[in-house]
């Protein structure tokens, strides 16, 4: 096994946060892996942005969750019915610190209906909005399409993504995904015991030298809502001289995993 030297930008269990491995392989010093550490921040981005809608607009009585929000959230319904409901969470122009994340800026959450009830959709749109100092912009779409109550399902579509780094640097981002639940079916109202697959899906991203990576799920990724990190599948990487696949491991709620290309595997860690 080899160390490659990824600089990522990636959302740690406590932190926006640059890590980088040692460098000792030509595949890191022959391409641009900027992108790379953008394309796991901006998915990470996505993840936490989806859980906190999530926590805001599940408001039954028996709610639990696994998330604290320090911003200031007001709810709306805009026709006088129950739905469509929009929850702004506004953490301020100084910014709100929980966890050591300080984001800034305000979520605007669009709910046409219960988030468990098929064709509802969560619509997150990001309005002056940073997490540690990082500018994401951009709508997220969460569309439920169920067809068999026991499995839930969801579709997370990405439009008009920007992601800004601490360097300046921009990266357009954009793709679609189904992600569907495996665990937790039968405490719809409790977050904490749900787990996740990402079946399908690809992820675009863009820089500013209008060089691109493509992300493709090659075998379903499994996310725990306990979890901070992906912790199974595999997930294809193409862009560049890379042209290959990252491994996220046996399902352990770690932060390893390994790339592979061309018969050679890469010891990685967030």
């Amino acid at each position: 096994m080899k160390k490659i030297a990824f600089l990522f930008t990636t959302l740690c269990a406590t932190a926006l946060i640059y890590t980088s491995c040692s460098s000792d392989s030509d595949i890191a010093t022959q391409t641009d892996t900027t992108a790379v550490g953008a394309s796991v921040a901006i998915d990470a981005a996505n993840e936490l942005d989806i859980s906190t809608g999530l926590s805001v607009t599940n408001s039954a009585a028996t709610a639990k969750s696994a998330e604290t929000i320090c911003a200031t959230v007001t709810v709306s319904s805009p026709s006088g019915q129950t739905y469509p409901k929009i929850y702004t969470v506004d953490y301020g122009t100084a910014g709100c610190t929980e966890n050591l994340l300080t984001r800034k800026g305000k979520l605007k959450i669009t709910l046409t209906g219960s988030i468990i009830s098929a064709g509802s959709k969560l619509i997150i749109e990001r309005i002056d909005y940073s997490i540690n100092g990082l500018k994401l912009e951009g709508t997220i779409e969460y569309t439920n399409t169920t067809t068999v109550a026991t499995m839930p399902q969801w579709s997370r579509k990405v439009t008009n993504g920007k992601f800004t780094d601490l360097q300046g640097r921009v990266y357009l981002n954009s793709g679609t995904h189904t992600v569907r639940q495996i665990a937790g079916v039968d405490t719809p109202y409790i977050l904490t015991d749900n787990i996740y697959e990402m079946t399908s899906g690809t992820h675009t991203v863009t820089t500013e030298k209008n060089e691109t990576l493509t992300l493709t799920v090659e075998e379903a990724l499994v996310k725990k809502y306990s979890c901070a990190y992906v912790s199974k599948g595999k997930l294809k990487i193409e862009g560049g001289l890379l042209n290959g696949v990252i491994d996220y491991g046996n399902n352990d709620c770690d932060t390893k995993f390994t790339y592979t290309q061309n018969g050679l595997t890469y010891n990685l860690s967030m």
